[in-house]
């Protein structure tokens, strides 16, 4: 027994050792926090007169932030971006330029078109008209009517494709003491539903009759998915007459600017042409197929007619454009004739030729602009040469482009104007590039 105690005596003593050496580390730790949390304490008040380096911190940072901004800048920045129109909710499917050359139509994804004042190309920001489509509605293209107060859009849902054409309401009656009515509001005066079926309206053009002893009214050429075209009165909504390109699936269509001509590129490597009518009224008697442009290789990817009316340019996935002579005696057998054949100076890492997704010709006809993916290039029509590059115009494929028909003020100077819209919500205007020096 006294073995017994011996050991829990022991056993205590030793237990009682280890606390003590613990519990004399413990609070030799906190004692040790305790005064570096003092000392801590009382550091600022010998750092408070030590303030003037604050500002110089201050000033570093934003130097940092300035040369963030500059780089920004100039990853963004290319010599002939003037200005981006910002708003978009969504991808923007479609623009269009008024006569005027001030008024530009978009259309978006977000269910809304906008037409924006462009007063000046420079301005900081731009007066827009919203018109807001019918619940369920997602506008694929949009073009003007007769003035820059009648805009017709395309929209797609689930039931089909519908048309509209939104023009100004008219303001009420007030009294000259009352105060001014507001500016009228645009509203729907004529509409048309699944007018392609279930398909989508691709492209929409519209040209002033002017050829002939057309009325000098606007038409519009709507092109659908399919191989349907449609050619609509502006003002009134009443169908002129359609086209059946035969061709599998359509890829867009356009009027000539005298509104003579239709022209389709779809899935086959000809271009068919359609030579509108017209009556003594002035009024359209029909639509008839006059010529076909044969010589690609592969599928025609788009087109567009030279400001005259009288030639058509093209570009093709076999990596060429061609300039073709359409005023030929057509009803004598003549075939239209290939003026100028160019490659599309467009290669991937591996050197293959890439094509060009959209064509679109200055006023003067002198400029063309195409685009490839995000990608946008001007060349001088004349010697297909590429007047300049922007590598990545937007941060998205380019969905659509026009140039005003008219060039517009930009500070102190008049420029040409190219506007494209993206997937990326942004519509950008460009300068035209200087001419190309020989």
């Amino acid at each position: 027994m006294d073995s017994a105690a011996a050991i829990v005596v022991a056993s205590l003593v030793v237990g009682a050792a280890i606390a003590l050496i613990f519990f004399g580390n413990y609070f030799r730790k906190r004692r040790s926090e305790v005064v570096s949390l003092a000392a801590a304490d009382l550091q600022p008040q010998h750092k408070n007169p030590v303030k003037p380096p604050q500002p110089a911190a201050r000033k570093i940072h934003a130097r940092s932030n300035a040369h963030g901004a500059d780089k920004d800048k100039n990853k963004r920045h290319h010599p002939l971006d003037l200005n981006t129109l910002k708003g978009h909710g969504d991808s923007v499917t479609g623009l269009c330029f008024a006569s005027d050359g001030r008024s530009l139509a978009t259309a978006c994804a977000d269910g809304v078109v906008r037409v924006f004042k462009l007063d000046d190309a420079s301005n900081k920001s731009f007066k827009f008209l919203r018109i807001n489509l019918p619940a369920g509605g997602h506008p694929t293209a949009v073009a003007f009517g007769d003035d820059v107060s009648s805009v017709i859009v395309a929209s797609q849902n689930l039931s089909g494709c519908s048309l509209y054409m939104y023009g100004e309401e008219k303001p009420k009656n007030s009294d000259s003491n009352k105060q001014l009515p507001k500016l009228p509001m645009p509203e729907i005066k004529w509409e048309h539903h699944k007018v392609h079926e279930q398909r989508a309206i691709l492209t929409l053009s519209g040209a002033t009759a002017s050829y002939d002893s057309g009325d000098s009214s606007t038409i519009i050429a709507s092109c659908s998915e399919g191989t349907d075209i449609i050619i609509w009165h502006a003002k009134t909504g009443k169908i002129l007459g359609n086209v059946d390109t035969n061709q599998l699936k359509n890829t867009m269509s356009a009027i000539s600017p005298n509104g003579r001509f239709i022209a389709a590129a779809a899935f086959t490597a000809d271009v068919k042409v359609w030579e509108i009518v017209y009556s003594k009224d002035g009024s359209v008697k029909g639509v008839t197929r006059v010529m076909q442009l044969k010589g690609h290789k592969s599928a025609v990817t788009w087109l567009c007619f030279t400001p005259n009316s009288e030639q058509i340019v093209t570009a093709s996935k076999d990596g060429s454009m061609r300039i073709w002579n359409i005023n030929v005696r057509y009803h004598l057998d003549e075939d239209p004739k290939t003026l100028k054949v160019f490659p599309i100076p467009l290669q991937d890492s591996c050197g293959a030729t890439l094509h060009y997704d959209r064509l679109s010709l200055s006023p003067d006809g002198k400029i063309l602009a195409a685009t490839h993916g995000s990608l946008l290039q001007w060349l001088c029509i004349e010697t297909g040469k590429v007047l300049d590059t922007a590598e990545r115009a937007h941060d998205g494929d380019i969905t659509c482009m026009s140039w005003a028909p008219q060039s517009i003020p930009t500070g102190d100077r008049r420029v040409d104007v190219l506007a494209t819209a993206s997937v990326d919500k942004k519509v950008k205007l460009w300068a035209a590039p200087p001419p190309q020096t020989s």
